[in-house]
């Protein structure tokens, strides 16, 4: 199966011609390296800019499967129930999850990012299966496919970046089928104390650094910073941590060589201070968001897989 691509802004069909897409009113948008683009410069340039610096650094190996272990812990789908769906991926960055969807089921993928992040999602996965993997750059909110289109809605690690939460929310069950699912994640609010951390402190000023210069200015001193969080966690301090201006490490997957732990934590480093918004939210206000949108929420709460955890939403259309 194939879902229709439509105009956005009046969700006429599109059609190739001359390496445009055009609708019947003769509006066009370009296809640049295979990909429509919906969209222009952005408040996502800084993760368009990330991962084309990084761009194999999540993607799954003979030795790192975390990709795949969270992509089906999350969504609790199983891979032989997706063969033969339409899914759509929202905020697909490099294309670590588009990796997990493309290899282990036999589902059409229509995968989405806000940025030219998709250049690097096409250059790590264009050539496993053109035929079930159609890339597009193009926003939450005007996406370019007609509503209830999708079985499955996936959107991990992005609602947070986006200016307005419960839009995107009610965008994305927009798309699905009725009955179709939608499972997505987000930072939570634990309490008062979840921005007493130095990245809400410091996004202030750091958001608005050119992104050249924060991530030369985070590798010339990722070295130190690893070693405080190691050796404050060591001596039983690992709460101090959130006073460092550096990601969690302690997620990370003990596989990685020195090396490799290096490499994600100034991509993760660089994640958390770069991007234009940063806003967690309480679990059961991301519920009610999808209920006031016509879903049934299956599961709302901390989802643990193999190797991590994150707080997820999962639901039902029924309208």
């Amino acid at each position: 199966m194939s879902v229709e691509v439509v105009n956005p802004k009046n969700n006429l069909p599109l059609r190739k011609k001359d390496g445009v897409l055009i609708d019947a009113d003769g509006n066009q948008f370009p296809v640049f390296k295979e990909i429509p683009r919906f969209v222009g410069a952005n408040y996502a340039e800084n993760f368009g800019f990330q991962w084309k610096q990084f761009r194999t650094t999540q993607i799954d190996n003979e030795k790192l499967s975390l990709s795949k272990e969270r992509f089906f812990g999350e969504t609790q789908w199983r891979p032989d129930e997706l063969d033969g769906q339409d899914i759509l991926e929202v905020g697909s960055g490099a294309g670590r999850f588009t990796r997990v969807i493309l290899d282990n089921t036999r589902a059409t993928l229509s995968s989405v990012d806000y940025s030219e992040a998709v250049d690097a999602n096409i250059e790590n996965n264009g050539s496993i299966d053109r035929e079930r993997l159609k890339l597009f750059q193009a926003s939450v909110y005007e996406l370019p496919f007609p509503d209830n289109s999708f079985d499955k809605v996936v959107c991990l690690g992005v609602l947070q970046h986006t200016p307005d939460f419960e839009a995107s929310v009610k965008a994305l069950i927009a798309k699905a089928k009725p009955g179709g699912e939608i499972v997505v994640d987000f930072y939570r609010i634990k309490g008062w104390w979840t921005k007493v951390h130095s990245k809400y402190l410091l996004r202030i000023i750091s958001k608005r650094i050119p992104h050249d210069r924060l991530l030369s200015l985070i590798e010339r001193n990722i070295d130190w910073l690893v070693k405080a969080f190691d050796r404050l966690n060591k001596e039983g301090l690992g709460a101090l941590t959130r006073f460092l201006p550096i990601a969690d490490l302690r997620g990370f997957p003990t596989t990685l060589s020195p090396c490799e732990r290096r490499e994600w934590a100034i991509l993760d480093t660089f994640d958390m201070l770069s991007a234009r918004y940063d806003q967690p939210q309480r679990i059961q206000h991301v519920a009610r968001m999808f209920e006031r949108h016509g879903s049934k929420v299956t599961f709302a709460g901390t989802q643990a897989f193999e190797g991590g955890s994150a707080t997820v939403v999962r639901a039902t259309k029924v309208s």
